[in-house]
């Protein structure tokens, strides 16, 4: 499963710091234009993955996680090859709405092996697969730069979309799906309404699953601009590559620090070491908007991936923990809807903001975001200090 994931993360994220780029050789654009619809072309994968990640999360508590995985890789596989084909910015946008659809990809893969570990060790073992993520996270933008500055952008895309296929392939050969109940929850079926009142009646849970929203659309609304903001830093020169280097560092941060985060969130609670880090990332955050150069923004963006690299594994390590075995699936595909819901609205506000005041800007407006997630679920834990249901 760590190898699938890293090949789903490389090629998921091999395309985005050209994204903007690639609308640029469709026409003679404006900034606003291409900011625009770089913010809306990048959202709308996540709009789509919005709608259907509890569907899918249902599916696989009833059907098998292993089968939507399998689904997952080949759509996502023909989605991106055919964005190599494109000639419109309308086109890139329905091939990106259509790619939402399978998405669910990397989060599946964690509520698998999440219900499948015991709870004491969920931390770390999340964490360990979030390295596979990390890592393709961390090679995918260099290669893609690499070969966008290369051979061009379209070529990307062809590329990209083989690494999608043979994630299919290693989970049909190399992935053993068992069923798992407790002895409490053998004759026990919810309902769709009795999930989102067990989820709605906890209310850390409820917190967890809000800044879900929160993280995504401070970690997100840089994305889909970061490559024109290194242009402003750096200039043209190689502006695929060093936009890749800017995407990829955050990965480097995340991979040495995701599975020493679940961890220590292993051994003093999941809670603590979730303020912390979004306290954490609310403070590297922030000065990102004074860079002069590329180099300081490879240094914040390093610094922002080491604090973020523990939210996503002990975030699912506290849902495991706090939800019955048989549910876990959908209350992951809730949590994962959230998600791509701050994924969604993350580049949309940012191409908001970065058009009437600069992308300087969305770096202050992230940081508040996350200092003040941090603020209100440090509140909610004082409210309810009670230790959450271990199943």
């Amino acid at each position: 499963m760590w190898f699938a994931n890293f090949f789903i993360a490389g090629s998921m994220t091999m395309v985005i710091p050209f994204l903007s780029l690639y609308i640029e050789t469709f026409g003679n654009f404006s900034d606003k234009y291409v900011q625009n619809w770089s913010g809306w072309v990048f959202a709308i994968t996540f709009m789509t993955a919005f709608i259907f990640s509890p569907i899918w999360g249902r599916f696989g508590d009833y059907y098998g996680r292993k089968k939507f995985l399998i689904i997952a890789g080949i759509g996502l596989s023909i989605s991106v090859f055919l964005m190599g084909f494109v000639t419109n910015v309308i086109q890139l946008f329905f091939l990106r709405m259509f790619m939402g659809l399978f998405s669910g990809f990397i989060s599946t893969a964690q509520a698998l092996i999440s219900t499948q570990t015991p709870k004491k060790d969920a931390g770390r073992v999340l964490g360990t697969l979030q390295t596979g993520n990390v890592t393709g996270t961390l090679l995918g933008p260099l290669l893609g730069g690499v070969i966008a500055d290369t051979f061009g952008y379209s070529m990307t895309f062809l590329v990209t979309s083989v690494p999608l296929i043979l994630a299919s392939v290693l989970v049909i050969f190399g992935v053993k799906e068992y069923k798992l109940e407790s002895k409490e929850e053998t004759e026990t079926k919810y309902s769709r309404k009795e999930v989102i009142q067990h989820i709605w009646r906890s209310p850390v849970l409820l917190m967890v699953m809000f800044i879900s929203i929160i993280v995504q659309v401070a970690h997100f609304s840089i994305q889909p601009i970061l490559s024109l903001y290194v242009g402003e830093l750096h200039g043209p020169a190689n502006l695929a590559f060093f936009s890749g280097l800017a995407f990829s560092i955050t990965g480097l941060g995340n991979l040495l620090m995701a599975r020493r985060w679940g961890r220590l969130a292993d051994r003093f609670s999941h809670e603590k070491i979730l303020v912390l880090l979004l306290f954490c990332a609310a403070i590297v955050y922030f000065p990102g908007g004074f860079v002069t150069n590329i180099w300081q923004l490879v240094v914040i963006r390093f610094l922002l991936g080491i604090t973020l690299g523990g939210i996503i594994p002990v975030r699912v390590a506290f849902i495991r923990q706090a939800a019955p075995i048989s549910i876990q699936g959908e209350v992951l595909g809730y949590n994962t809807s959230l998600r791509f819901l701050g994924n969604m609205l993350g580049p949309l506000l940012g191409g908001l903001i970065s058009g009437y005041f600069g992308i300087s800007s969305v770096f202050f407006v992230s940081s508040t975001l996350l200092f003040l997630a941090g603020v209100s679920f440090f509140i909610t834990l004082q409210r309810h200090p009670d230790p959450v249901n271990q199943y």
